[in-house]
């Protein structure tokens, strides 16, 4: 007879927890081991990383999630190690051996490639990919043994170092440190580095360790996470406006609160910008975000009097709430 199923009691929860994700868990699993330890109404994460990395992995709750997009965005960094000679289906240990060549190659030519693959490149999505075509995904395509044609996508990786390693068991290896712009697939990045030495390569271990301002110092464990109260989880949590740390700041009196948090544009003396962060009258209240042009404040994401309310948990929620005239 199986023992029934803890029933939870969700709640509201606003913020982001940043997760060092385990190995062997997708990106979905991880988000969902932690949205009920939190006892959370609302999640989701900043970008997918496969089950064999493991790292950073910010996940977003309920106001926050309106924000991740902007990790999308954002640059990250890996460490990565390649097997050289080999060749599998996936680009890493998962896939099967679809080629082996004898590894040969000298400290000028590590040179010569680590210099090929930094700055503005092209880089053909590979086809193991969430990647959609005609609704469907690449990987699934993979999986039927249909091969996709796909277009290169222009990449920046901003910094590589690529080294010779003999720490990682039999065969020669490489250790690859790269930060990377988004719709860089590191995979990709190792097999083709392989492929630029002339013996092909797959990926045996994947580390994200940032992703745009957060750091794999900021993360928390599952089993950490597991092992505390419910206090101590909340207290892991980092404040939604991190998520546009950033951007311009902009702090608004009352009225204009109110109002831009109705959806309505403010005028001002604001320079023009391109991503702001809009913050309402003491106690700091973060509204959402916004771009200015032409000294006007024009509302982006924003946050509603509810999620605002909650946050501030049991401080007085601020007079601006309902004052909404135009």
């Amino acid at each position: 007879m199986n023992a029934p199923r803890t029933r939870v009691q969700r709640r509201p929860v606003h913020g982001v927890l940043l997760l060092d994700k385990p190995f062997g868990l997708s990106s979905n699993q991880a988000l969902q081991r932690a949205k009920w330890l939190l006892r959370a109404e609302k999640a989701g994460h900043t970008g997918t990383l496969d089950p064999l990395a493991t790292g950073v992995l910010p996940l977003c709750f309920g106001a926050a999630t309106k924000f991740s997009q902007l990790h999308l965005e954002a640059d990250k960094t890996y460490e990565a190690t390649a097997r050289l000679g080999v060749k599998t289906s996936t680009g890493d240990a998962e896939g099967a051996v679809v080629s082996e060549r004898v590894v040969q190659f000298t400290a000028e030519d590590l040179c010569r490639v680590q210099s090929q693959f930094t700055g503005s490149i092209q880089q053909i999505p590979p086809m193991y990919s969430a990647l959609k075509r005609d609704g469907k995904a690449l990987y699934e395509y993979a999986r039927e043994g249909i091969e996709i044609e796909r277009a290169p996508r222009d990449i920046v990786i901003h910094q590589l170092s690529i080294r010779e390693t003999s720490d990682v068991g039999p065969g020669r290896a490489l250790k690859i440190a790269a930060t990377v712009s988004k719709g860089t697939y590191i995979r990709t990045l190792g097999e083709d580095i392989g492929e630029a030495l002339g013996c092909g390569a797959h990926l045996t271990a994947l580390r994200r360790t940032a992703t745009g301002d957060f750091d794999v110092s900021q993360c928390v464990t599952l089993e950490t996470l597991e092992a505390m109260v419910e206090e101590e989880r909340n207290a892991l949590l980092l404040p939604t406006e991190s998520l546009v740390a950033g951007h311009s700041r902009v702090t608004l009196g009352a009225e204009d609160a109110a109002r831009f948090l109705s959806g309505l544009r403010r005028r001002g003396t604001w320079a023009d910008a391109a991503e702001v962060a809009v913050f309402g009258p003491e106690p700091s209240t973060f509204l959402g975000s916004a771009h200015i042009l032409a000294n006007e404040l024009i509302p982006g994401r924003l946050l509603n009097p509810i999620e605002i309310q909650q946050i501030l948990s049991n401080a007085p929620v601020p007079h601006f709430f309902c004052e909404t005239t135009s």
